[in-house]
């Protein structure tokens, strides 16, 4: 039955799918369903369409041939499904009108879905931009990854603190997904390797003693905008290679029975172990060898599938390496190349040199991944004899350049100090490495790879990051993109920089009224939210002034609430003060085992607490944080926002992409110049943005020369040290006041394990004030915030993932746009 015809939508024949499938589902009719039950009715409906356009993808794909890239990554926070593919589908409206004659509402079955728990940050979710920008602009792509049944977590606060729970997002099944055993790979783990000498002298290596897993795909549909592609996300379950061994049951020995199906289940149980003991770190390890020995054998296995020589897999085939955790694919692919292909070394080598190219996406150096070489080579025996091989050669070409400079050598070299340095291995192997912002990319090669860039510049590029403008706009803010498209056309749904021309309205009384009008609407819908899951009534006519993203110290979080006392106090002080009410809102996931960013979110909520309940400021600040931040409620966020709090530490941040979705939705920038904070300004002009604090280069000066007391401030300045003094003397803590002693003595103790005030907060924290004071200055002016939140949205273009994306192609990638034909006539029905 067609649901869509060429000429558009069929409702008749959706409606009737619909109710056909809740009968053949679960035996009811529409009226006797749940919403759950009708959410997946629907989903099916829709997925019909989908498959339809999947399979007319795949078919042109296989008759013209085109050269693949495969997204390898560790995360993709995909968000919810279903409103996304029907945006894709340009169906949501007439869903919408469909179910709603059958008398159900869109919006409250889009609720039914759960997120895809398959990312946490900012590296997820910007690979799942990628995906929809590649199947928007018609390229062929695999984004490949691990299908986590419990994510990293499902944050709960609890008394303030926050508490990880199961995310089990997988409870009522995913109707999207198609498992696809047929595609199925063996992964091994652990032995010994073997060699064998054939008549012509040469060796063959292979993996003995070792235990295996089954690595099964799920394919999830990412569909293009408009245009009738769909690719795919290639997520990877594991599996016991023999389910049950019932001669161990049946002689009692019934840990050994389960042994298989225990190694299977615990490599695809969460995103993230916890890797603060031994096997945290080798679950880790696992991880990443299981997900990309399964795709890069299926990337092979798929090539060979209709092509002869596998020594032009690189001519079809790209591998984009996001950030170190995929960096085994090089060593996999070479062992492939050789094991199971017969390539010589150097013929491997000029194969997986030309396929591999890797995206760096940090500049803290706890960040690029080491593994222990015990670890390693007794988990991966082969891998880690080809990772040696490499790094003996490289180690030799650095010699040659560098004669008798050892400490090149240390730098540089891919195995040292009983380390295996996957950073180090992803350059020396990529044909390309690339920064996420044009300042990330510059600090890396003056500072963190300067070795290496001095040795292989022509490696080195920058694409700045990117977003899709059709999650964060089009379906996260229908309001606002309605009024868009009734201002300059619908153009800007694939081609951001048609925003530009919203400019000519910033100036317009009217378009300033409607857009206000619209963020109000936007903020009302949040309190709702606010109100319903937190229990605090904040006021839509107050400054939103808005933090989420991850929790690291780096990002300050921690400044932002000491802002937040520091201001408090003055209110106190001063309680007949001029003062614009604020609602201060937070939403962060801390790692599991990262102390003081848990510290920090118990140290918002009980400021939280606090203030909220303190009658006498006349709800003048309210402090929110809102619990399990993640795609499908960050999207209401983000079109509510007033201020973008974007306050890394200068130097710090690689890029950012939450600062992209703020600016898409009309709110103004208070931030540090890092990261991509430094593109936005230039796009949006300083005058249409805060900017406080050190710079990167400053920053950088006093990392290496020193110079910076963080005493001298606590001495100087009395509101600081009251401030900090609060963190102690129980004033948010009464009942245990040693509570946050942590967090004070990471300003000021020098018996820190690091530097005190590593990350320059209390450095920056007047200049933050001053700046948060030229934000309330600002936004009493309400024609010319509007006119700077118009400004920002015109100004966003160069945000877009589609053209991060097409940077990616034209300098990178190489690849050719595939036109899926449009149907001739609708299916008999």
């Amino acid at each position: 039955m067609a649901i869509a015809t060429p000429t558009g939508f069929d409702k008749e024949a959706f409606k009737k799918e619909v109710k056909n499938n809740v009968r053949v589902l679960y035996r009811k009719n529409l009226d006797e369903a749940s919403e759950l039950q009708i959410f997946n009715a629907v989903c099916f409906a829709v997925k019909e369409r989908i498959i339809e356009d999947w399979m007319a993808t795949q078919k042109e794909y296989d008759k013209k041939d085109p050269k693949t890239v495969y997204y390898l990554s560790m995360e993709f926070l995909m968000g919810r499904a279903f409103g996304n593919n029907l945006i894709n589908l340009q169906m949501y409206e007439d869903v919408a009108k469909a179910l709603k004659e059958m008398g159900v509402n869109l919006n409250a079955l889009e609720d039914q879905e759960r997120d895809a728990a398959l990312g946490n940050g900012g590296l997820g979710r910007l690979a799942a931009c990628f995906l929809d920008s590649l199947a928007t602009l018609g390229y062929s792509a695999y984004g490949c990854g691990i299908r986590y049944r419990y994510g990293m977590f499902k944050q709960a606060i609890r008394d303030g603190y926050q508490v990880e729970v199961p995310d089990n997002w997988l409870a009522n099944g995913n109707p999207f997904e198609l498992r696809r055993p047929e595609y199925a790979k063996e992964v091994k783990f652990g032995g010994y390797v073997a060699v064998d000498t054939d008549s012509t002298g040469r060796q063959h290596f292979h993996q003995e003693g070792y235990q295996s897993v089954k690595a099964i795909p799920f394919d999830m549909p990412i569909v293009g905008y408009g245009n009738r592609v769909v690719n795919t996300l290639r997520i990877w379950d594991a599996e016991p290679i023999e389910c049950f061994q019932l001669d161990s049951f049946d002689q009692g020995d019934y840990r050994k029975a389960v042994e298989q199906e225990n190694l299977a289940r615990n490599i695809v149980e969460v995103l993230y172990p916890n890797d603060n003991h031994y096997a945290g770190k080798e679950l880790r390890l696992k991880q990443q060898y299981f997900f990309i020995s399964a795709s890069v054998q299926e990337a092979v296995a798929k090539y060979m599938r209709s092509h002869d020589d596998i020594r032009k897999f690189h001519e079809k085939v790209t591998f984009q390496l996001n950030d170190t955790h995929p960096t085994v694919a090089i060593a996999e692919l070479m062992r492939i190349l050789m094991d199971d292909y017969k390539l010589t070394w150097d013929e491997a080598w000029e194969v997986t040199t030309k396929t591999c190219a890797y995206t760096n996406h940090t500049i803290m150096a706890e960040a690029l991944e080491k593994w222990p070489i015990e670890l390693f080579s007794r988990l991966l025996p082969r891998v880690y004899q080809i990772v040696e091989e490499i790094n003996r050669r490289f180690v030799g070409e650095i010699a040659a350049k560098y004669p008798g400079n050892q400490e090149k050598i240390r730098k540089m070299a891919i195995i040292y100090d009983g380390q295996v340095k996957m950073a180090h291995l992803a350059i020396c192997a990529g044909y390309s490495v690339n920064g996420v912002a044009r300042l990330h990319t510059e600090i890396l090669k003056n500072q963190e790879l300067r070795d290496f860039y001095e040795m292989m510049p022509e490696k080195f590029n920058n694409k700045t990051n990117g977003i899709t403008q059709r999650r964060f706009l089009l379906h996260g803010n229908p309001k606002l993109a309605k009024w868009v498209t009734a201002h300059i056309g619908d153009e800007w749904i694939t081609d951001l920089s048609q925003m530009s021309k919203l400019k000519v309205y910033a100036d317009d009384k009217k378009a300033q009224q409607e857009f206000m009008n619209i963020k109000y609407q936007n903020k009302v819908r949040l309190a709702e939210y606010i109100l319903e899951n937190n229990g605090i009534e904040v006021d839509p006519r107050s400054i939103f002034d808005v933090q989420v993203k991850r929790l690291h110290e780096y990002k300050r979080q921690f400044l932002n609430i000491l802002h937040v006392m520091y201001l408090y106090n003055t209110l106190k002080a001063n309680p007949g003060m001029d003062f614009y009410p604020r609602t201060f809102i937070f939403g962060a996931k801390a790692a599991a085992g990262y102390k003081n960013a848990k510290l920090t979110i118990k140290l918002i909520n009980s400021v939280a607490d606090v203030i909220n309940n303190d009658a006498s400021i006349n709800n003048k600040i309210k402090v929110v944080f809102i619990e399990d931040y993640r795609v499908s409620n960050a999207e209401w966020i983000f079109a509510a926002a007033d201020v973008s709090e974007q306050i890394s530490t200068a130097s710090k941040e690689a890029s950012g992409t939450g600062n992209m979705k703020f600016m898409l939705n009309g709110a103004l920038t208070l931030g540090t110049m890092d990261g991509a904070n430094v593109e936005i300004v230039e796009e949006v002009g300083e005058d249409n943005a805060f900017i406080f604090g050190l710079s990167s280069q400053e920053v950088i000066d006093f990392e290496n020369n020193g110079g910076y007391n963080p005493q001298e401030i606590f001495n100087n300045d009395a509101d600081v040290r009251n401030v900090l003094m609060q963190l102690i003397n129980g004033t948010y803590s009464a009942d245990n006041p040693e509570r946050f002693r942590d967090l004070y003595n990471s300003l000021l103790n020098t018996q820190c394990t690091s530097r005190a005030d590593t990350y320059f907060i209390l450095k920056d924290f007047r200049s933050y004030a001053e700046a948060q004071e030229r934000v309330e200055k600002a936004y009493r002016d309400e024609k010319a915030w509007a006119k700077s939140a118009i400004l920002n949205v015109a100004c966003v273009g160069k945000f877009s993932s589609d053209r991060t994306i097409q940077e990616y192609v034209d300098e990178i990638w190489h690849l050719d746009k595939v036109k899926i034909p449009k149907k001739r006539a609708s299916r008999a029905k």
